[in-house]
């Protein structure tokens, strides 16, 4: 066994996935954290976070936000997931969703990394369109509804979030 501390890269876009990806900040307790969102402002909350727990200071990295009618942006997105990939060298990447989850978690598993995707809480009548395609990419595809459990879909574990 290693004795090195494992590095996860943690993605997610602002508002409700940011929210959700916060709230799993004691599960990184002795990991080397690295933070990947849309929002600059988010750095400073994501640091005090980490410092109360007695967490080494996280990387931060911000990437364009955008969707799927925004082609050029989603273009320049996916390159700066693939430089922060190249540069944190991560074990495993856990998203919350959104574009840049869905491009770190696609580029991470070419890497040979582990994966992890959390659907969204607030999705609760169905999958969102990004956990419905990075799911089958991903090693751990979690939803927090147990309706939405399948057989080859995204297993339910209880509420995670």
């Amino acid at each position: 066994m290693s004795s090195t501390p494992p590095r996860v890269l943690a993605v997610a876009s602002g508002g409700g996935h940011w929210v959700q990806l916060c709230r799993l900040i004691p599960a990184w307790d002795g990991c080397v954290v690295t933070y990947v969102t849309t929002e600059p402002g988010f750095k400073a909350g994501i640091e005090a976070a980490a410092a109360a727990r007695g967490q080494s200071r996280p990387g931060y990295h911000v990437v364009l936000e955008a969707n799927r009618w925004q082609k050029l942006r989603l273009v320049r997105s996916l390159l700066q997931m693939g430089l922060i990939l190249m540069r944190t060298r991560p074990d495993v990447v856990v998203t919350t969703g959104a574009a840049p989850g869905y491009f770190a978690l696609r580029l991470a598993a070419m890497m040979g990394r582990r994966t992890i995707w959390i659907d969204s809480i607030a999705n609760a009548e169905e999958l969102s369109l990004a956990g419905q395609k990075a799911g089958r990419h991903s090693d751990l595809w979690l939803t927090q509804w147990e309706h939405l459990a399948k057989q080859n879909g995204p297993e339910y574990k209880g509420s995670v979030l």
